[in-house]
Order: C-alpha cells, then structure tokens, then sequence
C-alpha cells in the first residue's frame, strides 16, 4: 500500500508540463480527419472517436497537473523557471484552445466551444507573457538553451483566432469587442514574437552545435506558427465583418503557407539526419511531431478551399498520413514508457 502511494507521488511529481501537447496533436488529428473525410469517408469516424478521446484524455492529465502544484509546488516552480521547459507549460492553455474549435467544428457545441476558448485564450495570454517575461528579467538563459521550442507561446496566441474567429458572428455589443480585441491582439502579438524568435532559432541553428536529440524532434514546432497562423489569419479576415478589402490578408496567407513546404522539407531532411547519425531517443518531446504537422495540414486543406487549387489539398491530404503515422507511433510509445514509469524517474 505504501509503495502505492510512493508510485502515484512520483508520477505526481515528475509530470512534466509537456503532456498536454498530447491534446494538442491529437485535436488537431481529429481535426483535420474530418477535413479529409471528403477523399475517404471513414475518417469522419476516425474524427468523431478522436474528439472524444480527447476529451477524456485532457480531464485525466488536469488532475495530476493540478495536484503537483499543491503537494509539489517546488517542482513546479522550478520548471517554471528553466529555460526549456518552461515554454512547455502554455500547452494546457494551448489544448483548451485545440479543445474550443473541436467543440464548435466537430461537436457542433458552440457554447462549451465558448468556455473552453474564453478560459483557454486568458491561460494562453498569462503563459506567452509570463515565459518570456522570466526569461528577460533572469540571466539563466544560455545559448545551449535556444530551440524551437521556445515557438510555443506565440504559437498559442495565434491559435486563438482559430476557434475565437468561429465565436465572432454569435456574440455582439461589449461581448463582440472583447471577442475582436483578444482574436487581433493574440495574432499580433504571437505573429511578432514568432518573427524574434525565429532569428534567434536560425541563429542557433547555423552558428552553434545541433540541438541535443531529446529536442531534434521540436524542429517540426515551426510548422505550428506557420499553419496555425495561416488558418488563424483567412479564419478572422472571413469573420471580421468590418474588413471589406481581404484578398490581400488572404494572399499573405498564402505566402505564409509556402514558406511552410520549406520548413516541411528542412524538418524530414534535419530527423532524418539525426535518425542516420545521431539517433532519436523516445522522449515527450516527440509530440512536437504532431501539433505543428497538423496545423500545416489544416492550413493546407484551408488554403486549397479559399483558391481553389488542388494540388494544395493533395499536398495537405499527403501530409495528414504522415501525421496519422507520427500520431500513432508517439502514442504508442508514450503510453509504453508511461506503463512503466520511465516517464516518472527523477
């Protein structure tokens, strides 16, 4: 009984802020396997069984999550703190956002979509302040600390237009700005941070040592800012009543999105290099494989629809295997290590 006890506290204790990044690439599968179900119709299934999943899933990692800050608020604190992981910790507000725009495409539930958006939305813009804020204000952060994952902030804010644009047309008066505000304040601000911090990645990534390859996976995070903010971007133009000129927010979505074949490419080529020569470990950060990789897909299946080409939609559809296959794979191999506490060792 004891030993129990001991077992449940050290999974409390080392439950690491990352593993709410599982919602987010398992959202954005269900997601865009409803996009897809248009070329194979079972995938509407696929989507529906997913959302639910989801669900669940994120009610069962809350608990822990909460928990460590009551009996292991040191931990927690410490985490907070570190350079790397603490980007990590915008993934619950993240996964509540994911959460919010299933809930209004898939479920159908505009109201519960709402709660999850407003909760997520403030979570998101307290997290992508309040990382870079510690950041600045300490002199903890090395050179070996830059890496993509220091994206997910900024990825957060702009994924609040995703489901909050949804929200626009079904509010109105004080509620309406509100909604408009946080929608054009989260892409600004998370677009521009985005731009710093790429130059600051691309900094890393030529004139210093590859990442660690515990972190190799999360060169695939920059595909989440680009696709996320390409479907953000053409989401708010479509429901911003006030905007009468959009074909050139649209086309810039569209620039946007080229710019992601190319961090695609770079992103096989750079884990194929470290499957070759460096190895890749299992580690959580293998969920980076799946959130960005599906927030490209859905912004090429929204960019194919908004211009009518197809061969987007092929390149989207292309890509969705490649996420089914990153999904399956990161799953298995979280729930194997989770089963055997690897996951939980100091």
């Amino acid at each position: 009984m004891l030993k129990e006890i001991e077992c449940k506290c050290q999974v409390i204790k080392n439950f690491t802020p990352s593993w709410f990044a599982s919602v987010m690439g398992t959202g954005i599968l269900a997601m865009t396997s409803l996009f897809y179900a248009r070329y194979v119709p079972l995938l509407k299934n696929l989507a529906y069984v997913l959302f639910y999943f989801n669900i669940i899933l994120f009610f069962i990692l809350l608990i822990p999550w909460i928990l460590r800050w009551i009996l292991f608020r040191k931990e927690a604190l410490n985490d907070l703190e570190h350079p790397v992981l603490s980007n990590f910790y915008a993934t619950i507000a993240i996964g509540m956002l994911v959460l919010a725009a299933d809930f209004i495409v898939i479920g159908k539930n505009i109201g519960v979509g709402e709660v999850f958006w407003f909760i997520g939305t403030l979570a998101t813009i307290f997290f992508g302040i309040l990382t870079p804020y510690l950041m600045f204000k300490g002199e903890h952060v090395k050179l070996d600390h830059i890496n993509p994952a220091w994206f997910i902030p900024p990825v957060g804010l702009i994924v609040i237009p995703i489901a909050g644009s949804l929200i626009i047309p079904h509010v109105s008066g004080v509620a309406w700005e509100i909604v408009i505000f946080l929608n054009y304040f989260g892409w600004g601000a998370g677009f521009f941070v985005y731009l710093a911090l790429l130059a600051i990645a691309m900094y890393r990534f030529i004139l210093h040592h590859p990442l660690p390859n515990t972190l190799a996976p999360t060169i695939w995070i920059n595909l989440g800012p680009i696709g996320a903010g390409t479907v953000a971007l053409v989401n708010l133009i479509k429901n911003s009543s006030f905007i009468t000129i959009r074909e050139p927010f649209f086309i810039f979505g569209f620039l946007f999105w080229g710019f992601g074949i190319w961090w695609v490419i770079m992103a096989i080529a750079l884990t194929l290099h470290y499957i070759k020569r460096l190895k890749l470990p299992y580690a959580m950060s293998w969920w980076a494989f799946t959130f960005p990789l599906g927030a490209y897909v859905a912004a090429s299946h929204t960019i194919s629809s908004l211009f009518e080409i197809q061969l987007i939609d092929y390149i989207g559809f292309a890509l969705y295997w490649l996420l089914v296959v990153f999904w399956l794979v990161t799953f298995v191999k979280t729930f194997i290590h989770a089963y055997h506490g690897a996951l939980f060792k100091d």
